[in-house]
């Protein structure tokens, strides 16, 4: 078996990006899910203030992590589309380069969220 084109690694390195940022979406949706449900029974719990700490200083951790993040996948997509670009004029295997097509176009749509 071949080794990886350098255009099929581009396009799982975005893919790999992109689900990573959704993943990291759905984290901080489920922390501030909690901080709320902490928040609302923070009368009947005598440690809740720390409980609010915590859950405050988790939720700001994972919203530290979307700018780098961001700008990695603006990275990868830029050289996923070089990529193709060479690899249309370079004849490269047709179903990487549709496939490379398709995650170029999800994360841009990823993105616009």
């Amino acid at each position: 078996m071949s080794p990886p084109s350098p255009l099929a690694i581009a396009t799982s390195s975005l893919q790999r990006l992109v689900k990573e940022e959704v993943s990291y979406e759905k984290e901080l949706q489920v922390q501030e899910t909690r901080l709320e449900k902490i928040l609302a029974a923070k009368d009947d719990d005598e440690n809740a203030d720390y409980k609010l700490k915590q859950e405050r200083a988790a939720i700001q951790e994972t919203k530290n992590v979307f700018p780098p993040l961001r700008q990695r996948i603006k990275d990868a997509l830029q050289k996923l589309e070089d990529q193709v670009e060479d690899g249309q004029s370079k004849g490269a295997v047709e179903s990487e380069i549709t496939k490379a097509k398709e995650v170029i176009q999800s994360a841009r749509e990823a993105s616009k969220d």
